[in-house]
């Protein structure tokens, strides 16, 4: 996707010269969680606005110049690194650097999401499937081999967590065959950690719960 078109111009960054009262009523301006800083001419590192409102007012950003940063991304970098760039570094700005690390600008956090919201895992519609497995025994080519064997697209996939060894993926696929795609991975020993009306295995498991109750009652 091109991210070229989301860089902003529109705040210049600070000097290492500036005063922290400078750098402290910009932040009272602004919504950003830092701000870029440069020494003679070439980016540095960000300030964040943490600190900035911790330094002594009466002193330089050069004094607290080891706080900076440096966290950045490069022109030609993928938007989903540049997401990763974000949740990294606890960020809402990212410094966007050119082929001689030269400042260009930088990056909102809402509007690199708002690609990932134009994405088909999300605009398309679908089901969801949250499946888990041993970190050593699950793979991205058999989930979708499950999937795909289905007769069912499947629009994306990513490791929504990993806990005590188990992995748990997140798939989302075409609304068809949702019953017959949870029975394979079944079949598959995946457990399945998500819900759907269209299981019939825990309708059958109901079932035969209820039925256990009555028989235990007579």
């Amino acid at each position: 996707m091109e991210t070229l078109n989301y860089i902003i111009n529109d705040i210049e960054p600070f000097d290492v010269s500036t005063q922290i009262k400078d750098v402290q009523n910009v932040f009272n301006q602004l919504t950003y969680s830092h701000v870029p800083v440069e020494k003679d001419g070439h980016y540095i590192g960000c300030v964040s606005e943490n600190d900035a409102y911790c330094f002594d007012n009466k002193k330089l950003l050069s004094d607290f110049q080891y706080a900076l940063e440096p966290f950045h991304v490069l022109e030609d970098t993928n938007w989903l690194d540049i997401l990763e760039a974000f949740a990294l570094n606890n960020s809402n700005i990212m410094p966007v650097l050119g082929a001689e690390n030269n400042y260009l600008g930088y990056y909102e956090l809402g509007d690199i999401m708002s690609l990932f919201n134009n994405t088909p895992f999300l605009n398309e519609t679908g089901g969801i499937i949250v499946v888990e497995k041993g970190i050593q025994e699950y793979s991205f080519s058999e989930i979708c081999q499950i999937v795909e064997t289905n007769g069912t697209r499947i629009f994306g996939l990513f490791i929504s967590n990993i806990e005590n060894d188990n992995v748990q993926v997140t798939v989302k696929v075409g609304h068809t065959a949702m019953n017959s795609i949870v029975q394979t991975f079944r079949r598959y020993n995946y457990n399945v950690i998500s819900h759907h009306e269209e299981d019939k295995f825990l309708e059958d498991l109901k079932e035969r719960s209820e039925y256990l109750d009555k028989y235990l009652n007579i």
